[in-house]
C-alpha cells in the first residue's frame, strides 16, 4: 500500500460514525486518512428512508477516497459494505448482518417504521448492551444512540442478495452476539474464503466500543498491511 491508503468506516443501525473513533485512532496512527461518515436519512424522513438511500451514500463516500482505499463495517454497516465491495481493495466486515442465503439463521425480530432507540435510550441499557465497555464510553454512547428507520432494518433482514467480494475479505467475529450469531458470520466468511478473526468479544458491538477495540483494530490493519500489499 501507499502513503495514499485510506479507510471508509461504516457504522451500524442506530449508530454514528463515533462508533468508530478507536478504531480511528489505530488507523490514522498506521498511516491511513480515515473517513467515518455518518449514514443521513432520506430527506423525507427516517421512516421513509430504504437501504438504497444507505447504499448509495456508502458509494459515495468511497468514490471520493483516494485509492488503494478500504472498506470497514460493522452490523448494518457491513452488509453495506459488502454492497459496495466491488470499489474497494480490501473488506472487513464486523459482525456483519449477513446477506443472502445466511440471513435465515438470523433471530426473529420486527420493526416499527422508526426505531425509537435514541427516544427510549436508557443508561442501564446501554451498559447491557455494551459489557466489555467501561463507563465512560457506555455514558458516551447513551448519549449518541439515534433513531433508526424500522424499513432499512426489515430491508436488511430479509435477505440481500451480494456478490462475493472479489477483493480480500476479514470477518472479524465476537465471542458472544445477540444480534448476529457468530456462527453465521463463521459460516459465511468460510464459505466465501474470507479470513476469520475471532475474538473473546461479549456482545455485538464490542469490538468497536468494548476494552478490546484498539486490539482488534490493530489486528484488522495488520491484516490489511499483509493483505493488501501483497497483492
Amino acid at each position: 500500500m501507499t502513503d495514499s491508503r485510506a479507510a471508509l468506516l461504516v457504522h451500524g443501525a442506530g449508530g454514528g460514525g463515533w462508533e468508530w473513533n478507536v478504531w480511528r485512532g489505530v488507523f490514522e496512527a498506521a498511516g491511513f486518512r480515515v473517513e467515518a461518515p455518518d449514514l443521513m436519512p432520506a430527506h423525507e424522513g427516517l421512516a421513509a428512508t430504504c437501504l438504497q438511500d444507505y447504499q448509495d451514500q456508502v458509494r459515495a463516500a468511497l468514490a471520493a477516497l483516494p485509492g488503494p482505499r478500504v472498506l470497514v463495517g460493522a452490523s448494518l454497516g457491513g452488509l453495506l459494505a459488502l454492497g459496495a465491495a466491488d470499489d474497494a481493495a480490501a473488506v472487513v466486515l464486523v459482525n456483519p448482518l449477513p446477506p443472502s442465503p445466511w440471513h435465515t439463521g438470523m433471530p426473529e425480530r420486527d420493526w416499527p417504521d422508526v426505531v425509537p432507540w435514541r427516544r427510549d435510550a436508557r443508561l442501564s441499557g446501554t451498559r447491557r448492551a455494551l459489557p466489555g465497555a467501561d463507563e465512560a464510553t457506555a455514558l458516551f454512547a447513551f448519549r449518541h444512540w439515534r433513531d433508526e428507520s424500522g424499513a432499512v432494518l426489515r430491508e436488511a433482514r430479509s435477505g440481500i442478495a451480494v456478490s462475493r467480494p472479489a477483493c480480500p475479505m476479514l470477518c472479524v467475529v465476537s465471542d458472544h452476539d445477540d444480534d448476529v450469531p457468530p456462527a453465521i458470520t463463521r459460516t459465511m466468511g468460510q464459505a466465501w474464503g474470507a479470513d476469520v478473526l475471532q475474538t473473546v468479544s461479549g456482545s455485538h458491538v464490542g469490538p468497536l466500543l468494548g476494552r478490546e477495540a484498539a486490539r482488534i483494530a490493530t489486528q484488522a490493519v495488520e491484516w490489511l498491511n499483509r493483505t493488501v500489499s501483497s497483492r
